[in-house]
This record gives structure tokens, sequence and C-alpha cells, in this order.
């Protein structure tokens, strides 16, 4: 017998559901974090990636407990970028992190605001860690609309490789890649969505396979104005990478279609600059909101049984736990290093509070 041991937060018991669910836990150096993306190491390690001066680095062991270790590119080693950014070390926008066969790809962007010459380099490591990085070179580069907010795409069946990019004045396009180079294998361009109310700004473009379907998820108006920010994600889906992509109500995204999956509520701001990675527990989104006091790491699950993406009910935001058969837990005793006490049991259930975090951790089995 196995035991699958789930983490609840303990207010979640008493209500499994509510109207808008906030971000889940996390601790450490979590802010400022903007347009965070999401991978994980072969040996388990998270890592998130996010703009800044050189693209900050952060690791975890659970998801949860977040180190900045250092930048992909130090002291303004990434001088290929300059002429995009207009300074020395500049911010490197949205990165894109994929991990593949062990190794790091990671795209990003060098542009400034207001600017339209920006550009996509990408980047491979083994490790994912500070000083492994090497420059692969310029992806593409433009001088007019905007090359940036970009995700790769890897289709499971080894065929190419996909980049959806492009952002704020120019709509979302697709681009293929060849899967030798990581970099475009023509000069097709195909558009998948555009804003059309009062020219509205959208970006940070993700493609993401569940099912049969691929679902496009962009931000939609402005960011980066702290609590003023009024980004807000959206989603369409199609049965292919290429499109047409249509939301909940039918509207083509080409026609500024986009069915809302997360706003501004609470004291949550301007959540956006999205990513989505599949981990042991199911679809998790990251991204960054604002409040008064800074621009925070936000940390989700997807439920997609709907056929489209809703933020999970319930908060599980650490990755399940599998118990060796036959161990027994006891009150007070360490649990994968969680040291818990007993909250209430059933003939079939037991739950225990994880005494630090106050998350309540649920046996789906009798001990």
């Amino acid at each position: 017998m196995r035991f699958l041991l789930s983490i609840v937060p303990l207010f979640a018991l008493a209500s499994l559901s509510r109207a808008v669910v906030g971000p889940g836990v996390v601790t450490g150096n979590v802010n400022p974090v903007a347009d965070p993306t999401m991978c994980k190491s072969s040996s388990g390690e998270y890592f998130v990636f996010s703009t800044a001066p050189g693209i900050q680095i952060r690791t975890s062991p659970d998801r949860i407990a977040w180190t900045l270790i250092g930048v992909v590119w130090p002291n303004g080693a990434a001088t290929w970028t300059d002429e995009y950014t207009g300074t020395t070390n500049g911010n490197l926008w949205a990165p894109d992190c994929t991990v593949i066969d062990g190794t790091f790809y990671l795209y990003y962007a060098a542009s400034s605001f207001g600017s339209q010459n920006s550009a996509i380099f990408f980047a491979k490591s083994t490790t994912g860690l500070p000083g492994s990085w090497t420059n692969e070179g310029l992806v593409t580069s433009t001088a007019t609309g905007s090359t940036y907010n970009v995700t790769l795409i890897v289709p499971l069946d080894g065929s190419s490789w996909y980049l959806s990019l492009g952002s704020f004045w120019s709509g979302i396009k697709l681009e293929t890649l060849g899967s030798s180079t990581g970099k475009p294998s023509s000069s097709s361009v195909t558009s998948l969505a555009t804003r059309t109310a009062d020219n509205g700004a959208i970006e940070a473009s993700v493609i993401y396979k569940f099912g049969s379907f691929y679902y496009l998820f962009s931000s939609w108006d402005t960011c980066c104005q702290g609590t003023s920010s009024t980004y807000n994600i959206r989603v369409g889906r199609s049965t292919s990478v290429n499109g047409p992509y249509v939301d909940q109500s039918g509207v083509s995204l080409l026609n500024g279609g986009g069915t809302l999956v997360l706003a501004s509520h609470d004291t949550i701001i301007g959540p956006g600059g999205q990513d989505i990675f599949t981990d042991v527990d199911g679809p998790v989104m990251v991204y960054h909101y604002y409040t008064s006091a800074g621009t925070f790491l936000g940390i989700n699950l997807l439920d997609f049984s709907s056929g489209w993406p809703v933020i999970s009910k319930s908060d599980l935001i650490r990755a399940p736990i599998l118990l060796e058969p036959g161990r027994r837990v006891t009150a007070g005793r360490s649990v994968n290093h969680l040291l818990c006490i007993t909250v209430f049991q059933s003939d079939e259930d037991i739950f225990y509070m994880h005494k630090s975090t106050g998350y309540v951790l649920h046996i789906l089995a009798s001990v």
C-alpha cells in the first residue's frame, strides 16, 4: 500500500470553494519578481527565472520556499543585448525556460519601454545555475512592432518547435523553429491574437497543450505601474498550435476575443506576465502581481476539467509526497521533514497540521 499525502490550507477544509482564489503560499525571496518562468531540473529542483539585469535565478526544493541564487549573465556580460536595451547591463525581459533531455533552454528578450527595437536571444545550460550558461545568439529581431514575451513549444512527437512571441503593438505571433538550432527555420510568421477595442495592449503569450487543445494565454492592458497596473490574464484555445484560437464564447482571438482567467481582486493587483508549467500535481501557473509592498511571485494550480483553465479552488501548491509502503504517521513525528500534530481523523482519513506553516496534511488512506 502507498499513502498519498496531500497538503491543503486549514481554512480550505471548511470551505473548498470560493469565488476568487488567491496566490498560493510562497516564502523567501519572492519580491520583486517580474515575468516569471518555471522549470524543473532532473534532480527535482525548481527554478524560476525572471526579468532583471542579467535575468534573476531563484531555486526551491518544494515550490514554496525560494532563494535568489544569482543571475544568468553577471555584471553586464550580455553585451550583445546593449543595442536593444539602450544601456549596459539593462533589464532582460520575460524569460522562458524549458528543460529538454536535461538541458535548460532559456529564451529572453532585450528591449526598452516605449521602444519597438527589440530582439529575442537564447541560452543553454546543463544545470540552470549561475555561471553555467552559454550564449546561443540572436533568434529574431524587429524595429517595428515588438518581439518579446516568448514561449517555446516543443511537441511530444519530436516535430518542429514553435515560438510564440510579439507584444503590445502588433499582437501575438507564432514562428517555427528548427529543433536542432532553436532558431527560425523559415521566414513565415502566423498571427494568433490581437486586441481590437481601443487598441488595447496584449502580450506575455504562453501556449500550453492540455488534452486535445492548445491554450493560448496572454496578458492584457498595463503592467509595471505598481498598484495602478491593470494587467489581467486571458485565454483562448485551438485544436492546432497554428490556430485559429477562440475564447469560451466562440470569439476569435484575432477579433479581440479572450476569456478572463485572472484579474485584480482583493489586495492582488494586476496579475500577469504568466507562464504555465506541468508538475506532478498538474498544470501550474506562475505569474507576478502587485501590492503596496512590491511585485510578488504568484503560484497556483490550474484546473482544466471543464475544458477551460480555472484557478484551482484548493490552493494545492506543494507537490504530493508519496510515503513509503506501510509507514505510520504519528503526532509530533516528522513526515518528510514536516513536523505534524493531529487535527482530526475519521475511519479512513487522518489529517495532520504542519506546525510551521499551518498547512494540513491529508493522508488519503487508513494508517
